[in-house]
């Protein structure tokens, strides 16, 4: 009897691979269908907003940015100064909404909406390294690791960590004298981030290393800078959205080896406390820090943080409690060298506050009796925003200038713009401390300057590193008037942090 063909084991192999293959071939055109049309709408949505023309089909707006980040800050400064409120920017086929004034700002920063990691989101390409921790983490996740994490910067808290900051600054004295030894200029940044490396292990982290003594830049250091970097390159290319492509590219290699070995830091961190506590040998100390913290909590359930979600919160600390600090010091330092009558100022304020104090340590009763280096600080700031643009992406349907968006907006918050913006600021690029006196900042608007962001998810840390500023700074300046090194051309780097293209080089002379 034969067998009919219809009814063989490959006939209905084929009709499966058939089946298979028309219904994936449905959910394609479905997926295509799908996505024409939330172009169609997103272009409707967006037409006729304000912003710069030449949109290309696939890159959007992302083909106008200039080769170089000093360059693209211009550009950005350009679009701020003709849409002095807000602008559409195409990011590839992702609108953006860019908002550089006060008063638009504060219609998102005032709310806890999230960050962007979906597909087109800049902080999607983050996730590899910083993971979801509170940076990066919205919603039930964020509110939660907020709550958790506020003690860690309690005033009680921050107090004893005055003797840390003087013992870092102490040892990043060491580094400026052999410069000034040789009669060389040193680049701040390297030997400022090794010292705020430093101050962030041991203030949050109860961790010593010698990552100031190293006579070159700290390999976490760098590795931090080139994962700032590639994150930067990615955004800005969406052929690199793509995972396949972008780790197969020499960025995406790097970035990825570089993720590593800042996780091997945070877990070298981790375990070495873990071990600690589980030895039953507890630390005599006042205060739980950020890592007892950490590795103490639970939740109604009683159940701890996974290794994983400790790591993620390490690794954002670690980040942000060094990184962008270290721009702001070194900054400031620059814009104090490049301003010598605001530079004598300060120094004679440390001067008083230190009179007859052998140790030449500051306290921390002497913080709010620095108010010359506080106005310099903030200005430092608003001149040189530590982080140039914060991004969020919207739940729910708002309205700015009478113009109503849709859930699911992309918002950048141009920090650099803002306080940049000639609408809000007179004489906006020059370095002018006295914007900070109490008179005048009473009369300024809340948002108009915003280095720690603003609304519920602003810097946690904001008043640990503000004390650290204040130390670090006034320590150098205590010893040495800083001068600025002719020979290199400063020019704005921007980032995950603002950086310099070639180092920011300045000479110290010690004072008499």
């Amino acid at each position: 009897m034969k067998t009919s063909l219809l009814s063989s084991p490959a006939m209905t192999v084929w009709n499966i691979v058939g089946t298979i293959a028309l219904g994936l071939f449905i959910y394609i055109v479905y997926e295509v269908i799908r996505f024409l049309l939330h172009v169609r709408y997103v272009c409707k949505t967006y037409r006729d907003l304000p912003g710069p023309d030449g949109t290309h089909w696939l890159y959007g707006h992302l083909h106008q940015l200039p080769k170089t980040s000093h360059e693209r800050i211009e550009y950005g400064m350009k679009n701020t100064i003709k849409f002095p409120r807000f602008y559409r920017f195409w990011s590839g086929p992702r609108a953006n909404i860019v908002l550089n004034h006060p008063e638009t700002i504060k219609v998102v920063i005032k709310t806890a909406e999230p960050k962007p990691t979906g597909f087109g989101g800049s902080y999607r390409h983050a996730l590899p390294w910083l993971g979801p921790g509170l940076l990066i983490a919205g919603g039930k996740k964020w509110a939660r690791a907020r709550r958790l994490l506020t003690p860690a910067f309690h005033f009680d808290v921050l107090r004893p960590y005055m003797d840390i900051y003087n013992e870092a600054a102490e040892e990043l004295l060491k580094n400026i004298d052999l410069c000034a030894e040789k009669g060389e200029s040193f680049e701040t940044f390297n030997v400022v981030s090794a010292c705020t490396l430093d101050i962030i292990l041991r203030c949050a982290f109860s961790y010593r290393t010698n990552c100031q003594n190293l006579g070159e830049s700290h390999p976490y250091v760098t590795a931090v800078k080139e994962l700032a970097e590639a994150w930067g390159v990615r955004s800005r290319n969406p052929m690199l959205y793509f995972d396949l492509i972008f780790y197969l590219t020499k960025t995406g290699r790097r970035f990825n080896k570089n993720c590593k070995f800042v996780h091997k830091v945070a877990e070298e961190v981790i375990d070495k406390r873990k071990e600690t506590l589980d030895a039953g040998h507890v630390p005599e100390k006042k205060y739980k820090d950020f890592l007892d913290i950490l590795l103490m909590a639970r939740d109604e359930n009683g159940n701890g943080l996974s290794r994983e979600e400790i790591r993620n919160e390490v690794d954002t600390f670690l980040f942000e409690g060094h990184d962008t600090t270290a721009s702001a010091i070194s900054w400031i330092l620059y814009a104090l060298a490049t301003h010598p009558e605001h530079q004598t100022k300060v120094q004679e304020e440390i001067d008083h506050v230190l009179e007859g104090r052998e140790s030449g340590r500051l306290e921390w009763e002497d913080m709010p009796k620095l108010e010359y280096l506080t106005m310099c600080i903030k200005e430092g700031m608003r001149l040189y925003s530590p982080v140039p643009f914060i991004q969020r992406q919207s739940t729910q349907e708002f309205t700015i200038d009478n113009q109503t968006f849709p859930a699911g907006t992309f918002m950048s918050i141009g920090i650099y713009s803002v306080h940049h913006n000639p609408k809000v600021w007179e004489n906006a690029y020059q370095f002018i401390p006295q914007r900070f006196s109490k008179e005048n900042a009473a009369k300024m608007d809340s948002f108009a300057f915003i280095p720690f962001s603003a609304g519920p998810r602003n810097c946690i840390g904001q008043n640990f590193a503000m004390n650290e500023e204040k130390v670090v700074i006034a320590r150098i300046l205590q010893k040495y008037t800083l001068e600025v090194d002719p020979k290199v051309e400063v020019k704005l780097k921007a980032a995950a942090v603002m950086r310099s293209l070639n180092g920011v080089y300045l000479f110290n002379k010690r004072r008499q």
